[in-house]
């Protein structure tokens, strides 16, 4: 049993002469720091964050008041891990096919940066799809016979195919995507938007990540994609497991009941406050936080996984997998659940989308578990009046070569990583739907018209949200920092 005394040698395990001997110098930074930056002590937002504008109800965000008027309210962003191929999918080349077995042109490909991977490879002989396409009639859109769902919904969404990034590998690709930054350690939207918005539903997370494997061979993901980083730890996303126990060590152990819970809880507040009132750390609070949390969603969490009550049309529009807990359809489904219940950043992560070689028969996997499943969310969240305010994204890190990777053959091939250009489609939530924007040469390796950054998606993303993506700021470390960095533009086009 831990008594005052042993409290008191804790709190004060060095003398006051070894404490001014270590830290004057550091006092010294701090007090100046704290004279020039006032908060630079507190790590909160500045000021600018509440500029005055529409009035949002306290849902434990920061922003007391959106900057515009919103058209979303929330997120369900559908993440195709690993770089699907835009080729094979959506950007439509014949060029490709004609060309078959040419070397790319360098005036194509110039001096543009390659992987390792292609280091030894002396050839880049061009590769068409082996897949057919079909144009969709009102919207302008092609799309290949591995998504006949897709192109059912076209009037639906925006295709975009002139997304790029700086980033050429997976990891650095995926967190540049999440958090606005190539390096590890900035929060991730979802983080950001917990941050400024908070929730109204106080029994689930603001931030809620569901992952599936495409297929059994595919590369970790780091979970920094969805990491808090330097803003308090209870805007961290939950990840949501499959099986018995949804969310890890939120049930009770053995001997425990729901009263003792709270009654355990109580008292950890109690002491977490005499320690705040101590230290001033704001991380407390983040703690107490998650602790209730956690509590109530001992009751939440069961009642939203449990897809039982689903009636059978609805898992037959999210396809047969939709009845297996942890798959992609099941996780389309559950995020529809979650939508339903005002979970404000729903984070789906499909991997598997990594194809060096053996593409046409990986893609095809990969696509049928992918193609129903999303165009079914998109239908049910339409069909619920929730597609209005609710905005979906489906997309990976970046998009694949025009040339074969290794060894072509007529039956198989396989592309590296190209960052130069991508396609990504989002739907309801403010966003021009039937529409098709931007556009690739006749290679698919260079942007031709309407390029968008990765900063232009997350300002336009945030900008839907009703957020000036230059106004949600956090300091950190004497810095004011944001989702899009120093960059970022509005891409109006995509917005209705």
């Amino acid at each position: 049993m831990i008594n005052n005394s042993d409290l008191q040698k804790a709190q004060y395990h060095k003398t006051r002469r070894e404490f001014l001997q270590t830290t004057t110098k550091g006092l010294g930074a701090l007090a100046l720091g704290s004279l020039v930056v006032p908060d630079l002590l507190t790590g909160q937002s500045t000021s600018a964050t509440n500029i005055p504008g529409i009035p949002v109800p306290d849902n434990g965000g920061i922003l007391k008041s959106l900057h515009h008027v919103p058209r979303a309210k929330r997120v369900i962003y559908l993440f195709q891990s690993g770089g699907p191929s835009q080729i094979e999918l959506f950007d439509y080349k014949p060029e490709l096919i004609k060309r078959w077995g040419e070397e790319i042109p360098d005036s194509v490909r110039g001096n543009q940066r390659l992987t390792g991977m292609l280091a030894a490879q002396s050839t880049f002989p061009l590769v068409g799809s082996k897949f057919a396409f079909k144009q969709h009639p009102e919207t302008g859109g092609y799309f290949s016979s591995l998504v006949p769902y897709t192109e059912q919904i076209a009037e639906d969404i925006c295709m975009v195919n002139s997304m790029y990034t700086e980033a050429i590998n997976h990891e650095p690709a995926v967190v540049f995507l999440q958090t606005g930054s190539q390096q590890v350690g900035r929060p991730s939207m979802g983080a950001w938007l917990s941050y400024g918005l908070g929730s109204p539903n106080k029994n689930l997370p603001s931030f809620i990540v569901l992952l599936s494997k495409g297929r059994a061979d595919t590369q970790n993901l780091n979970m920094q994609a969805w990491n808090n980083g330097f803003l308090p730890s209870h805007h961290q996303g939950v990840r949501f497991r499959s099986g018995v126990d949804p969310v890890l060590y939120l049930s009770n152990p053995e001997g425990i009941d729901r009263n003792s819970r709270r009654r355990e809880l109580n008292f950890l507040e109690k002491l977490e406050q005499e320690q705040k009132a101590k230290w001033g750390d704001p991380e407390i609070d983040s703690k107490i936080s998650q602790y209730e949390m956690a509590y109530r969603m001992q009751s939440s969490v069961p009642e939203v996984t449990d897809l039982s009550g689903e009636p059978d049309y609805i898992f037959d529009m999210y396809g047969p997998e939709s009845r297996i807990p942890g798959t992609y359809a099941a996780n389309c489904l559950l995020a529809r659940r979650l939508a339903e219940r005002d979970v404000p950043f729903i984070q789906l992560y499909h991997l598997g989308w990594d194809q060096h070689g053996n593409l046409p028969s990986q893609i095809k996997q990969l696509a049928k578990s992918s193609d129903q499943a999303s165009a079914a969310l998109i239908t049910d969240l339409k069909q619920r009046g929730l597609l209005d305010d609710t905005l979906v994204i489906w997309g990976g890190e970046f998009g694949r070569t025009s040339f074969s990777q290794g060894r072509l053959t007529t039956d198989n091939y396989g592309r590296d990583h190209h960052p130069r250009c991508f396609s990504m489609w989002m739907a309801g939530g403010g966003i021009k739907a039937g529409s098709v924007y931007g556009k690739t040469d006749d290679f698919s390796y260079n942007i031709a018209q309407n390029g968008v950054h990765v900063h232009d998606f997350q300002a336009t993303l945030l900008h839907l949200l009703g957020i000036d993506h230059e106004r949600l700021t956090f300091k950190h470390q004497g810095r004011r920092y944001r989702l899009t960095d120093v960059h970022g533009k509005i891409v109006k086009d995509l917005i209705a």
